[in-house]
């Protein structure tokens, strides 16, 4: 798959794209990334990319011709069209689904704005999909832009060391959509607080039953939502269920989670 970046700061992405796990995408090409400063595709001296809003209010806007011109080099570059995607608060929050969705396809255009925003003409006939990280604004769509590429990035086959590792993460639908349980590592006392004996008992079967049972409690006091939503898609087991009216029963406002008790 390949990502084209527009940006006006290309040279944000160059630690990001040669340290930590993800690298590993990166150099081997699994997931290929070029970079399209949008300065050199503006005109003029001293290559302007924006211009004061009509009807005047703060701040600068992205003007749509540096833009198009850039984008028409991109089209003309790669073998194939390409969705075009800007982040901008208006568009769908990212979330695992959206990230698989992406991870298996061709790539795409991302598109970081910066300034006040870009002239609503462009985006209304060049921009495919707005994405948002969630409620804030970020001074410019490159934090946005690694965000998704990191998150694709580390679900290619051998970029993780296990290669099942992501299996485990919080949101998987190998998970039920819940968050993960918590985890430990030595030593097996630390600061006065012990690992969960179950942890340490060599039983597979127990442990698989704890992390299943601290998965949701921690989903179900952090974030009741995703409960429901594992529940209206028939993940929640009979056993889960008994489970969740126990847990119910027992907290109180101010209850202790108790995370690292057995």
């Amino acid at each position: 798959m390949r990502f084209d970046i527009v940006t006006l700061f290309p040279e944000l992405f160059a630690p990001f794209l040669t340290v930590g796990v993800t690298r590993r995408a990166f150099e081997s090409g699994a997931v290929q990334v070029k970079l399209w400063p949008l300065r050199d595709y503006a005109q003029g001296q001293y290559r302007r990319v924006d211009d004061r809003p009509f009807g005047g209010g703060p701040g600068m806007l992205m003007m749509a011709e540096p833009l198009l011109q850039c984008l028409k080099a991109i089209g003309a570059d790669r073998p194939e069209p390409a969705p075009v995607i800007l982040f901008a608060p208006v568009g769908a929050r990212l979330n695992h689904a959206v990230v698989q969705t992406w991870a298996s396809s061709a790539g795409a255009v991302l598109l970081c704005g910066r300034y006040e925003g870009i002239d609503q003409r462009f985006i209304d006939q060049h921009v495919d999909v707005q994405m948002s990280l969630g409620d804030f604004v970020l001074s410019g769509g490159e934090l946005a832009a690694m965000a998704l590429l990191d998150a694709v990035a580390r679900l290619q086959p051998g970029v993780l060391n296990d290669a099942e590792s992501h299996q485990a993460d919080s949101f998987n639908p190998a998970l039920d959509g819940l968050l993960d349980c918590p985890h430990f590592t030595r030593p097996e006392v630390w600061q006065g607080q012990a690992v969960p004996p179950v942890l340490m008992s060599g039983n597979h079967a127990q442990i698989a039953n704890w992390r299943r049972e601290q998965s949701l409690r921690l989903t179900a006091i952090s974030r009741p939502d995703l409960i429901d939503a594992a529940r209206a898609g028939g993940g929640l087991s009979a056993q889960d269920e008994n489970f969740l009216l126990l847990l119910k029963a027992r907290m109180t406002p101010d209850a202790d989670l108790g995370l690292t008790k057995g």
